[in-house]
């Protein structure tokens, strides 16, 4: 199984509340994981669970641990990949039997943080040293040290691009369109690929693009001010509407419902589709892809949402999952130990193509176009995070799940009734009314 970002990783955390989880903690739950000060003194077994079932299964998990161990001789980490992470995961947080290490799922809200995980340390003094402590702050304290940040934009073929006669990225949604038609009549690939059947790529990538369109870092946390965030000039409303031409303009693929994200990475690989909103977390992959498939690796590039604010190109930087320690565990020294070691030393984000929590470190080589051509990044706040969770859970639209953009497609390409104007209306009818009553 290939890695999907939160992002398989997250404009917003989704709001659910873990059913049966809200007695959860321990009469010592202020009781903060720190690593010992003598890595030889940490001792006992962690198990850490992962959604990476990919490299669970090619060793590369154990061979972290082996590294690991050069540091911390005494301490035994286990893996434990679970494919359906999301699923699997909230259903076992109703025990205490999570794992000593785990990635927050998206399904407990933030502010359940401190019943379910050890706090890792103040808020104030981490954010110096890492992005996204934001993220995971509750009350001034922080509880996930993310596993990298990503950047926002879309996969693109660009040997594809070219064959095409397309030398600039668009700067604007209508040329961007342009550009997909171009695609499709001059090469017969397929534009842009949905991935409508795996679903996530139709949540994460696209909600994770709040911010982009405005350049705003606090875009996301607006959302729990604004009764119509799908109005005309908004940054869902552009997003979404996007998509929505993509599809009803059939420059997507012809049946949605037999896309796989797995073979999709082959066939942008090969010139086969032309782009995909991804993380940029996606761009090794794809080129790992286009390696196996006998393609040179550097045709796959990376092109920002194409809207240019006070002209400039802005993505958002996100945080992917975040490593958290079980507030049950046995062993929260050890458990922090790895995470403390995972994040500074493993040299994981780097092998990933991804964004370093880290702030010292540089930017990765998947972003060099981004450096080229003046991209800024705007790392988006999480400071409002739970209040915009309680909102798009009681509007049951869920901004990170599959169902709404799914349906926005299927109205765009025919399979269900509606207009997309009738389709805003609704969001921000339901959007307003969950706002009024988590205000009353």
């Amino acid at each position: 199984m290939g890695k999907r970002s939160l992002s398989a990783a997250l404009l917003v955390t989704t709001a659910l509340t873990v059913a049966g989880c809200s007695g959860g903690g321990t009469p010592d739950a202020g009781e903060s994981a720190v690593a010992p000060l003598n890595p030889k003194s940490a001792d006992g077994g962690i198990t850490v669970l992962t959604n990476r079932t990919d490299l669970v299964q090619d060793g590369t998990m154990k061979k972290y641990a082996a590294e690991f161990n050069k540091t911390y001789p005494h301490v035994k980490v286990d893996f434990e990949a679970v494919t359906d992470y999301e699923g699997e995961v909230k259903i076992r947080m109703n025990t205490e039997n999570y794992g000593d290490v785990l990635l927050i799922p998206a399904a407990v809200s933030k502010g359940d943080y401190p019943h379910f995980f050890a706090p890792l340390g103040e808020a104030k003094a981490m954010e110096s040293e890492y992005r996204f402590t934001d993220k995971t702050s509750v009350d001034g304290k922080v509880y996930g040290i993310g596993t990298f940040g990503t950047a926002n934009g879309f996969v693109y073929n660009k040997a594809l691009w070219k064959e095409a006669g397309i030398a600039d990225w668009p700067t604007t949604p209508r040329q961007f369109l342009d550009d997909l038609e171009a695609v499709k009549e001059k090469t017969g690939a397929t534009p842009y690929y949905t991935n409508f059947k795996d679903g996530w790529p139709l949540s994460s990538p696209w909600t994770n693009s709040v911010g982009s369109v405005s350049c705003d870092s606090t875009a996301s946390d607006k959302l729990a001010e604004m009764d119509e965030p799908w109005a005309e000039g908004s940054d869902l409303n552009t997003l979404d509407g996007l998509l929505y031409d993509i599809v009803n303009g059939k420059l997507s693929e012809k049946d949605p419902s037999t896309t796989n994200w797995e073979s999709s990475k082959t066939l942008l690989a090969k010139g086969e589709i032309g782009s995909m909103m991804l993380g940029s977390w996606a761009v090794s992959q794809m080129r790992a892809a286009a390696e196996a498939a006998g393609q040179d690796p550097d045709d796959i590039g990376f092109m920002p949402v194409p809207v240019r604010t006070g002209g400039q190109f802005c993505a958002t930087l996100v945080s992917d999952y975040q490593q958290a320690v079980n507030i049950h565990s046995d062993n929260k020294e050890a458990a922090r130990a790895w995470i403390d070691w995972f994040t500074e030393e493993s040299g994981y984000s780097e092998k990933e193509g991804a964004v370093s929590v880290l702030k010292s470190a540089a930017l990765p080589s998947t972003l060099q176009e981004y450096v080229d051509n003046d991209v800024k990044l705007v790392e988006r706040s999480e400071a409002k995070t739970a209040e915009v969770n309680d909102i798009d859970e009681a509007s049951e639209i869920g901004l990170n799940k599959r169902d709404y953009r799914q349906k926005l497609v299927d109205i765009a390409r025919g399979a269900q009734d509606g207009s997309l104007e009738g389709y805003f209306d609704e969001l921000n009818k339901r959007w307003s009314e969950a706002r009024q009553n988590a205000g009353s």
